[in-house]
């Protein structure tokens, strides 16, 4: 297939993933009252990851989407969609860019929470590997996948830390019984 389907896939895939971000985005949120700032961190590193992952010479943008690519980007961009939008609905009031809790914050574990307790995280994985199925080149996408992966574990270890705080014994529980954003790894 031509570059061009794979810019539109990209564009289609991206686009359909940052959605319910938008729409779902809640209106009376309450201010947190807690803001774990560190946590920044993290997302300018899973940033820096995607900006690797997709940092190519056009020689390599010009090359054909050969249809295996095509195949495996489509199953990661799939779930990807699936887990961002069924996690944003499941947060409800309580999303948020910044890792933070609302004076009224609840422990979520239904929906996609009850699978990985990091979701979100979990899609974007799957839209980082979206990204190198799509176009990924080595030894650029390891390296990238490493920055992703450094960030990532520095917001789901923020955002645990939170919960624990807020929610204890409750929060430990359901974190020995439900991994972080893999699922099926501890």
């Amino acid at each position: 297939m031509s570059p061009g389907f794979r810019l539109a896939f990209l564009a289609v895939t991206w686009g359909a993933w940052m959605l319910p971000f938008f729409l779902f985005r809640p209106k009376d949120r309450p201010k947190a009252v807690q803001v774990a700032r560190k946590a920044r961190w993290g997302i300018a590193l899973v940033a820096f990851g995607f900006w690797l992952n997709f940092l190519h010479t056009p020689a390599t943008w010009a090359t054909e989407f050969v249809l295996w690519r095509v195949a495996v980007a489509s199953v990661f961009a799939a779930m990807g969609i699936l887990l961002a939008w069924t996690a944003i609905r499941s947060l409800g009031r309580q999303w948020r860019v910044d890792a933070g809790l609302n004076a009224d914050h609840q422990l979520v574990r239904t929906g996609p929470y009850r699978i990985v307790r990091h979701p979100i995280y979990a899609a974007m994985l799957c839209m980082f590997l979206t990204g190198v199925a799509a176009i990924g080149t080595f030894p650029a996408w390891p390296v990238a996948l490493a920055f992703f992966i450094a960030g990532t574990e520095i917001r789901v270890r923020t955002e645990d830390g939170l919960l624990r705080g807020r929610f204890a014994g409750e929060f430990e529980a359901w974190q020995r019984a439900v991994p972080a954003y893999l699922p099926f790894l501890r």
